[in-house]
């Protein structure tokens, strides 16, 4: 199953979190209540790595409130032979 990782700004400032915090904690969503949060290091996201059918389904994970502003970036990971392969097709 295709993998993502979603990353939810928030308002920097001490309110935001917390209101951000507290939305994704009581959603009650496995993914939401698991995630990853930079405001202690000044970037003021939550962050997760999903599993989902699609880009979009990915998305509807997010809370509502926060989607606008949400970035989903589709996951891959590359073999040694795949990037090998690549390289040799190009010239490299």
């Amino acid at each position: 199953m295709p993998r993502f990782f979603l990353e939810v700004p928030h308002a920097a400032d001490s309110l935001g979190c917390a209101k951000a915090i507290q939305v994704f904690l009581q959603s009650g969503s496995h993914y939401l209540t698991n995630a990853e949060w930079g405001c202690h290091d000044g970037d003021h996201c939550g962050m997760i790595i999903v599993e989902a059918d699609t880009k979009a389904d990915a998305m509807n994970i997010i809370p509502p409130a926060y989607r606008a502003e949400a970035r989903v970036v589709t996951l891959t990971r590359f073999s040694t032979d795949q990037i090998e392969q690549t390289i040799q097709r190009h010239g490299g």
